[in-house]
């Protein structure tokens, strides 16, 4: 196993261990959906561009008909198998996409100033809060970010762009000047 990346500066930004990651995709509004994701996970299905915790981890909206969910690592093969049973002969996809994303995290004050740097999304705390979600672009690359709490956000993406992603972060993290503060 490899170490872990971390930067630390007046963000720091974290290489997270692997995360377990569970794609669903299929008609979220449908009444065996809706009772698959409340009967294996304790949870609604999130609302458009939110996140939730559950009983397992957190559910992320990322389509009208994708969720992602992050649980633990030794979790994925029991949560999926209960999720392909509890929507057996529906038109659904329950897939580990464990290893499709990696996952990093930025705590600090300036973390909405970072994110705002490098991605095309208002980070006002009155218009992205704890809660939302975002699929969208960092930099020259796909990501997905939202806050855990007001001074940390978590981010993901595909990776073979992860390098990318945590280099980029934490350059821009490190070229902040102490004086320049948002809000």
């Amino acid at each position: 196993m490899s170490e872990l990346k971390s930067f630390k500066g007046t963000v720091n930004v974290t290489e997270m261990p692997v995360t377990g990651m569970i794609t669903l995709r299929g008609d979220l509004a449908s009444s065996q959906m809706i009772a698959a994701i409340q009967s294996v996970f304790g949870a609604e299905i999130p609302g458009i561009r939110k996140v939730i915790n559950c009983d397992a981890g957190q559910i992320a909206w990322m389509s009208p008909d994708e969720l992602l969910l992050f649980v633990k690592h030794a979790a994925v093969a029991d949560l999926v198998a209960k999720l392909r049973a509890s929507l057996e002969g529906q038109h659904a996809l329950v897939e580990d996409v464990s290893d499709a994303r990696v996952q990093l995290r930025l705590t600090g004050e300036r973390v909405r100033e970072v994110l705002a740097k490098l991605m095309p999304v208002d980070f006002a705390p009155e218009s992205f809060a704890v809660g939302d979600y975002r699929r969208s672009r960092l930099a020259q690359i796909a990501a997905a970010v939202w806050f855990v709490a007001d001074d940390t956000a978590n981010l993901v993406c595909f990776p073979s762009f992860g390098t990318y992603a945590f280099d980029t972060l934490s350059q821009t993290a490190g070229g902040l000047q102490p004086e320049r503060l948002i809000g």
